[in-house]
């Protein structure tokens, strides 16, 4: 049978293909579109899980949240060109708003939902992509949540969610900006594994020794080092953009409850 131009073009503009393999798609479907499309797609998947174990760092990031609720979606690849192709920003945003709209319990049934524009996505711009970091929070009664997200070339690379009980507005954002650049890995001290803890105190005391400080000051100077090595680590701990004022005196009689951070 003839195959038109424009069906080839159509093809080719749904899926992706090359010119003569779209063809080959429809020559095999006898011109029927969707046929082929879901040809292509067979075909695609194929090539798709040979190109399964192949890096894929780069992507892009997506929040949607609400006054009480936030979703942090990140969608993987293995280019930046990808990242930020616009349907691929697109899609991870789709995500995202999709795991907002849910519940906890049904995050990766939603993600499931959308395995098909994954694998059409996958098809289309011939990588690995797959999603990586999803979490969700939902504050607590009372609580509000604040969101930044860290663009670059139209992408997001560096989303983080704060939950603060009492905290103004522009104070609980000031926060969710420290984090994103400050990158802690825990919310409070008491969160900091103590098995570590007590690795850093041996070793800083062993520092202190070797560096000939009296006796009777070791555990002065080892404290103080401790929390040098709190402030690296501990969000609360840390001083506000750098400055010396902690973040947990940053924000009057509120206290932060929780953050997340997804990064590129």
């Amino acid at each position: 049978m003839i195959i038109k131009a424009r069906d080839v073009k159509a093809l080719r503009d749904a899926t992706g293909a090359g010119m003569m393999d779209a063809k080959k798609a429809l020559t095999s479907a006898n011109g029927d579109i969707e046929a082929a499309q879901q040809l292509l797609r067979e075909q695609g998947m194929a090539k798709a899980l040979a190109r399964s174990n192949r890096d894929n760092d780069q992507g892009a990031i997506a929040v949607a949240h609400n006054s009480q609720c936030a979703a942090v979606v990140l969608l993987k690849c293995e280019t930046d060109f990808s990242a930020k192709n616009v349907e691929f920003i697109s899609l991870v945003q789709t995500l995202a708003d999709a795991v907002l709209a849910g519940d906890a319990n049904s995050v990766e049934q939603t993600l499931q939902q959308y395995g098909p524009a994954i694998e059409d996505l996958k098809l289309k711009l011939k990588e690995n992509i797959e999603v990586g970091e999803v979490k969700r929070v939902e504050a607590s009664a009372g609580n509000q949540i604040d969101v930044y997200v860290h663009q670059q070339s139209g992408r997001g690379v560096n989303a983080v969610v704060v939950e603060g009980a009492d905290v103004e507005r522009d104070a609980l954002h000031q926060v969710a900006l420290h984090v994103a650049f400050a990158k802690p890995q825990f919310l409070s001290v008491n969160e900091v594994p103590q098995d570590e803890v007590e690795r850093e105190r041996a070793a800083l005391l062993e520092i202190t020794k070797a560096e000939g400080k009296p006796e009777r000051a070791w555990d002065k100077i080892v404290e103080g080092r401790l929390r040098g090595w709190y402030g690296e680590r501990v969000l609360l701990e840390q001083g506000l953009h750098g400055d010396k004022v902690a973040v947990k005196n940053s924000i009057g009689t509120g206290s932060i409850v929780s953050f997340v951070q997804v990064l590129l």
